[in-house]
């Protein structure tokens, strides 16, 4: 689960396994960070590939990102038969902040975007949790089965960890460069994502309920 690749990321978050229409996992992985990827390779090669100066990359790249997002969600629906919630999250926010940069001529939206987005799924995971929801489970209860206990510090740590990217992408955007930003949501996001994900499987385990025994019909003995 991504979103921003945070929000982005923990999106590994499907309302549907994508085997039932035998996606290939490498090719949901191309859609859900393949706009992002996208977003980076236009903001440091725009100039040269776009004739742009080096200052306006970011406004090419951001239209990029955008048409990239919307075609990645229809890209879903086609090749998966539904869509995943927070691509649809993420691809109206893209769209929104994106949308302001360009017309705005300021980069402060698209630079404040995963602030934003990682502070609210942050109060709504715990929001939830305060009022004794476990939101995490409507989204992922589909892929994978934990307990109630299970689900709330699964909750609990997603919600702070969306919490701990926000705070990072504002550090990041307001003492580095412009390039240094997008390659930090490229190379320290998703690997902190990915890293987060994994420390979570210890988690997964010990709180997955146990599997019920198979069901054995009864043997009817003719007498």
């Amino acid at each position: 689960m991504t979103s921003d690749n945070g929000a982005d990321t923990a999106e590994a978050v499907t309302e549907r396994t994508a085997g039932s229409r035998g996606v290939n996992p490498l090719l949901k992985l191309a859609l859900e960070f393949g706009p992002l990827a996208i977003f980076f390779f236009a903001n440091s090669y725009g100039d040269r590939l776009f004739g742009v100066a080096p200052d306006r990359r970011i406004f090419v790249a951001t239209g990029i990102f955008i048409v990239a997002s919307l075609a990645a969600l229809v890209l879903s629906r086609a090749l998966m038969g539904y869509l995943p919630r927070m691509a649809i999250v993420n691809a109206v926010v893209v769209t929104v902040f994106g949308g302001l940069t360009i017309a705005l001529d300021d980069a402060f939206f698209i630079k404040v975007k995963p602030t934003i987005v990682n502070t609210l799924f942050g109060c709504v995971l715990l929001g939830g949790l305060l009022f004794g929801r476990s939101l995490l489970a409507l989204v992922l209860e589909t892929v994978l089965q934990l307990d109630e206990a299970g689900w709330r510090k699964l909750t609990l740590r997603w919600g702070l960890f969306f919490f701990v990217l926000a705070a990072l992408n504002e550090v990041v955007w307001r003492t580095q460069t412009q390039d240094f930003w997008v390659a930090f949501k490229v190379w320290g996001v998703m690997p902190l994502t990915v890293l987060f994900s994994v420390l979570q499987l210890p988690t997964l385990t010990k709180y997955a309920p146990p599997a019920e025994p198979p069901h054995v019909p009864p043997i009817i003995v003719e007498s």
